[in-house]
C-alpha cells in the first residue's frame, strides 16, 4: 500500500493499493464511506465483484471480507481508518 495522502487528526486517507493473487483483507468495518476505483484486476467480496476501470463504494458501518483471487490495484478513499476485527471469515 502507498499512502498518497493521510491526515492523522481526521483520519482521511488517499491510498494505492496492489493486491497479489489470493490476498484478502479480513473481515473489517467501514467507519465513514470508502471509495474504491479498480485500475487493474478485480476486487470481489460477497456482495459482488469490481473488475478494472469500475468504481465501488461502501457506507459507514458497511462489513465485510475483501479479496483478490488473480490480484488486483486500487485506489482507495478512507474518511475515517476501517476498523479490522480479530477473527478472519472463513
Amino acid at each position: 500500500m502507498k499512502m498518497l495522502m493521510e491526515d492523522n487528526d481526521t483520519g482521511l486517507m488517499t491510498a494505492l493499493v496492489r493486491f497479489r493473487p489470493g490476498a484478502a483483507l479480513p473481515d473489517h468495518e467501514h467507519v465513514e464511506l470508502e471509495q474504491t476505483w479498480v485500475l487493474e484486476g478485480a476486487l470481489e467480496d460477497d456482495e459482488g465483484v469490481v473488475t478494472a476501470g469500475n468504481y465501488v463504494w461502501r457506507p459507514a458501518g458497511n462489513c465485510h471480507h475483501a479479496r483478490a483471487p488473480n490480484g488486483c490495484i486500487a485506489l482507495s478513499f478512507f474518511l475515517k481508518p476501517n476498523k479490522f476485527f480479530d477473527t478472519p471469515t472463513p
